[in-house]
């Protein structure tokens, strides 16, 4: 199997590294792809960057109502191969097939709200703000900007950043994930094919820690985005900062969603399994604690029910609804994180480990766990677990679990699940999280809302995706003219 290349410039062309990442499937553990890694990949970085500044020098001065036509085109494209590349997600992350469709309609629906750039990226203009003088404040772009995405969401993530990049004038280079390389390579390909851009405008780079380093040190790097963990968002964000870039570094969560007693149990218990389950729990919007307020028996037997019912297998097969995790290492991570808990005194209400799937025993399978009675204040009720494993609380009130939602770290996202208004208020209000649900298991903002995060979760000021995107990806410039009736100069 060949090693895959790097698209720079416009061009297919091989890493300077011979060093390769296999990539598996996590179901299967078919081999899938060789990944350029080590050292050598920095070569790559410097190489496609100079391409990308030669390139936006001339992008940036193309009218913003041509710069938007080519993502029409994309639109289209990924419309036209959402079936083939929700099965190459499927493949590398191991996601549900059905799972991967949903994830590529996101990626469309923020292609669709950057096609608007032009008209949400207008000047402001204010006419005589005294005597003959005009003011004004338009956006321009920053330059090359840089794209370092997690293995998660291979397919969605690249275009919370991609589409508003080019559209408001800049060059973008993207590294995806060494562990889910396959998605973005087909992608754009099919972009090289099927859309004429501006050779140096789109670039794919692969490679590891050296790359991102390489991108973080370059001068003529402007912007950074990242999405991962909060450690390494935190490198990401300080790094980048000392070399004077403009960052927006998505971090971890530890996402809680409270149940009051009034809340309709059917639906409530459907939710939440979905949200604490699904994509098996690695997500970033994934529930991890779930606190119920005052009597919970009823509660408590219905999502136990649901997490046993709940079918794991390989996502490409029908009626599955939990795949894999993505490796063997995550698998032991989670399975550690578990014995944690229980060290420290939580119990199994469900437990779904040392369990396999029939057919596919070597995949990277972990089935829904629940944990109860866990401590507060110990390692396992604050550290992001990343995986099918729900915490379940019990606090006597709404105000005792406001308090410990906002005594945590992370604020990624908050649900409640009520019928009283009030409640949902207060909540609303309260929660320090930057994506609040109400009645909703998964607070995903819309493509033309701000990904927002608070905290821990999230290192800069303008979040991914919609207005935020486009105010990122442009820096602001105020004109000040005069223009005199009647003009004299004294030589």
């Amino acid at each position: 199997m060949d090693q895959l290349k790097n698209y720079i410039n416009g061009e297919w062309k091989s890493s300077s590294s011979t060093q390769n990442l296999s990539v598996h499937n996590p179901a299967t553990q078919e081999l899938i792809a060789k990944v350029p890694y080590g050292p050598d990949t920095a070569k790559d970085v410097n190489k496609v960057i100079e391409y990308a500044h030669q390139a936006y020098l001339e992008w940036k001065d193309i009218p913003a109502m041509k710069r938007v036509q080519p993502l029409f085109k994309m639109k289209t494209l990924l419309e036209n191969h959402k079936e083939e590349i929700a099965k190459l997600i499927t493949s590398e992350c191991g996601k549900t097939y059905t799972e991967s469709l949903g994830e590529i309609q996101r990626a469309i629906e923020n292609i669709e709200v950057a096609c608007g750039t032009y008209v949400m990226n207008q000047s402001e203009f204010s006419e005589n703000i005294a005597s003959g003088i005009d003011e004004f404040m338009i956006r321009q772009p920053l330059g090359v900007c840089v794209c370092i995405t997690p293995f998660n969401f291979p397919g969605m993530i690249p275009f919370w950043f991609l589409p508003y990049a080019i559209a408001t004038g800049n060059s973008f280079i993207l590294k995806s994930s060494e562990k889910v390389p396959t998605t973005m390579q087909y992608v754009f390909d099919l972009i090289h094919n099927n859309i004429d851009l501006p050779k140096g405008i789109l670039n794919l780079v692969h490679g590891g820690k050296e790359s991102v380093d390489a991108m973080l040190q370059h001068p003529d790097v402007k912007a950074v985005s990242f999405v991962g963990s909060t450690n390494v968002a935190k490198y990401i964000y300080s790094e980048g900062a000392k070399y004077g870039k403009r960052v927006q570094a998505q971090g971890g969560a530890k996402n809680p969603i409270v149940i009051m007693p009034d809340a309709d149990i059917e639906m409530t218990t459907k939710i939440i399994t979905d949200s604490v389950y699904g994509c098996a729990g690695q997500r970033c919007l994934a529930a991890s604690l779930v606190i119920t307020i005052g009597d919970d028996k009823n509660y408590k037997e219905a999502l136990v029910e649901a997490a046993k019912s709940r079918k794991v297998g390989y996502g490409m097969e029908a009626g599955i609804e939990m795949g894999p995790v993505i490796s063997k290492e995550s698998k032991t991570r989670i399975e550690e994180l578990i014995q944690k808990g229980l060290s420290e005194g939580a119990n199994f209400l469900v437990d779904g480990t040392q369990k396999k799937v029939s057919g596919y025993e070597n995949g990277h399978f972990l089935y829904p766990s629940i944990l109860e009675n866990i401590p507060l204040g110990k390692e396992f009720i604050s550290t992001e677990i990343f995986g099918p494993v729900m915490s379940l609380l019990n606090f006597k009130s709404l105000e005792d679990s406001i308090q410990f939602i906002n005594s945590g770290r992370y604020g990624n996202m908050a649900c409640i699940f009520t019928q009283d208004g009030l409640s949902a208020r207060k909540f609303r209000n309260e929660a320090m999280a930057g994506n609040i649900g109400i009645n909703v298991g998964v607070a995903a903002p819309v493509a033309q809302f701000p990904f927002s995060g608070w905290k821990d979760s999230f290192f800069g000021d303008l979040h991914a995706q919609g207005r935020h995107g486009i105010e990122f990806y442009t820096q602001t410039k105020v004109v000040i003219e005069r223009w005199p009736k009647n003009w004299s100069r004294t030589f």
